[in-house]
């Protein structure tokens, strides 16, 4: 999955606007694409928006909430919008600036005294923008085990102190490196700068106003809404409703709950540069905040392309950023399991595309290509078949994933029968920032679990001396690991290095910044 998504991902960022007349799209043509996009990828239900210069070109639901029940998606059906939400928090921070409240050059220290990071400078010196900007230093998804999968006992109280047990991968400030946890500290930061959790702020500082009225931040309120979609995934080749990933403490990097038909608002006052209402007669924030939000603050390194003619690729406030012949794309995707979203504006076209969906296995593929196709036809480029190309590149993607992790456990199916000292890795081991890991017998076999993500709990396989297969109990997401036991002079497990096993592993399952070491 995360090979394919960079594929497109990359593809997304380098779509070209030509300087010619901008063709138009119709909503039968969306209508078709669509339908053809959700049968040839086999997703299960997804819904589609689209704003031009202020007006709603379609906004309509396809395919099933449910597989089970069979219900239908509609243009009020809500999904979780996942990364997408990191947009959200972006401007409720806008709006505490206009107040006074705060300002972006604050140090993080000023609002978060006990926060602390991997080293004293860093920690004196990282402000809010440094929050939301993905340049701390810190390698991609660092510290998202403690909310992948849901489940666990990790609050706002460990994410603001567990920097500090964090090897920096490039100096501060210097590097992209796509983070999570650090969109979670700017939502403490909402709540301690306004006095009000961070879901009530946005609820009432952004939803409510803008007319988002079936939005949410509140997941109980939501999962008690019939018209909200379930997730579904991928398991022993069919397609099954999985469980909601559900963690409140996370909601500013990723938790709200909403759909297209009041994505169309939030769009809107994007391209209005903060202004809404049907006469643009107020303001969610300034335009110099929209400019600031759309400013690059860490560049990436953008590939050449004959035909979108893009020059820069970075991130700005909540945003990626890139050039197309001229113009700019704004764009931000999400995924949580089971669940995909994507928003793409270009400002210079007055459009905004909003799509999502609830499936995990080529849900990213659906958003990806649809949207391209769509923006080709807006840009008058010519036409390329965008959902054939996305069905065949996630076939060989997932045949070459799957090989690799069938390799692995047809080598532990061929050492079943090796005899091992089990007793010499049985222990509780820890972490300084992810806790305690227990390994342990359950009957005969040896198996480990994590004692504050209770959901990762496993059966070890052998897979080679002192290296384990696990199978995690979890199978909602594709994370099962290696565990590699270190051994002292006496023979006995000192230590434990875990890596994911499939080349596809999502990027928050960052086993390999555990360094668990057996507790005396």
């Amino acid at each position: 999955m995360k090979v394919f998504k960079r594929f497109l991902f990359t593809a997304l960022f380098y779509l070209g606007i030509s300087m010619q007349i901008f063709a138009q799209v119709t909503a039968l043509e969306v209508d078709s694409l669509m339908e053809t996009a959700l049968s040839k990828l086999d997703v299960t239900g997804a819904a589609i928006a689209i704003v031009k210069d202020g007006k709603v070109v379609i906004q309509k639901g396809y395919g099933f909430r449910d597989i089970g029940t069979k219900s239908q998606v509609n243009e009020h059906t809500n999904f979780q919008i996942a990364s997408t939400s990191k947009a959200f928090t972006v401007a409720a921070l806008a709006i505490l600036v206009e107040e006074g409240k705060i300002r972006l050059e604050d140090k993080v220290k000023h609002h978060i005294p006990e926060f602390k990071m991997y080293n004293d400078y860093v920690t004196e010196n990282m402000n809010i923008t440094d929050l939301l900007t993905h340049r701390s230093g810190l390698g991609l998804g660092a510290g998202d085990l403690m909310f992948f999968p849901d489940g666990g006992d990790f609050g706002v109280k460990d994410v603001v102190r567990v920097f500090q047990y964090f090897k920096p991968v490039s100096a501060f400030r210097t590097q992209f490196d796509y983070d999570n946890l650090l969109y979670i500290v700017a939502g403490e930061v909402i709540h301690r700068a306004s006095g009000q959790p961070f879901s009530t702020f946005v609820e009432n500082r952004i939803l409510m106003p803008l007319g988002m009225s079936r939005s949410k931040v509140d997941k109980k309120a939501m999962l008690k809404d019939e018209n909200t979609a379930a997730p579904h995934s991928l398991i022993a080749k069919k397609v099954k409703r999985i469980n909601f990933f559900e963690n409140s403490e996370s909601a500013a990097a990723g938790g709200i709950y909403s759909n297209v038909a009041d994505m169309t608002q939030w769009m809107s006052v994007q391209l209005n540069r903060g202004k809404y209402g049907s006469n643009l007669d107020s303001t969610l924030f300034s335009a110099a905040n929209s400019k600031r939000m759309w400013t690059i603050h860490t560049p990436m390194s953008a590939e050449e392309s004959k035909r979108y003619k893009s020059h820069f690729l970075g991130y700005g406030l909540g945003w990626f950023l890139t050039d197309n012949s001229g113009c700019m794309v704004v764009s931000h995707s999400g995924y949580v399991p089971g669940m995909h979203a994507e928003v793409i504006l270009v400002p210079d076209l007055n459009l905004g595309i909003t799509i999502l969906n609830n499936s995990d296995h080529s849900g990213g593929a659906l958003n990806h290509v649809v949207t391209n196709a769509i923006l080709d036809k807006y840009l008058g480029l010519s036409e390329l078949k965008w959902v054939d190309m996305g069905v065949n590149f996630l076939k060989q993607n997932k045949d070459k994933g799957d090989a690799e992790t069938e390799k692995v456990w047809a080598k532990t199916d061929s050492l079943k029968n090796q005899k091992i000292d089990i007793q010499k890795y049985i222990g509780s081991y820890s972490d300084r920032w992810f806790g305690e890991v227990q390994v342990y017998l359950k009957g005969k076999e040896l198996w480990i679990r994590s004692v504050r993500s209770p959901k990762l709990n496993g059966r070890m396989y052998l897979y080679d001396r002192d290296i384990f297969a696990i199978r995690w109990d979890y199978q909602d997401m594709n994370c099962d690991a290696f565990a590699t036991f270190t051994l002292n002079k006496e023979g006995k497990a000192e230590s434990i290095k875990m890596k994911g096993i499939s080349p596809d592993i999502d990027f928050s399952f960052d086993f390999q910044d555990l360094d668990l070491r057996r507790v005396r």
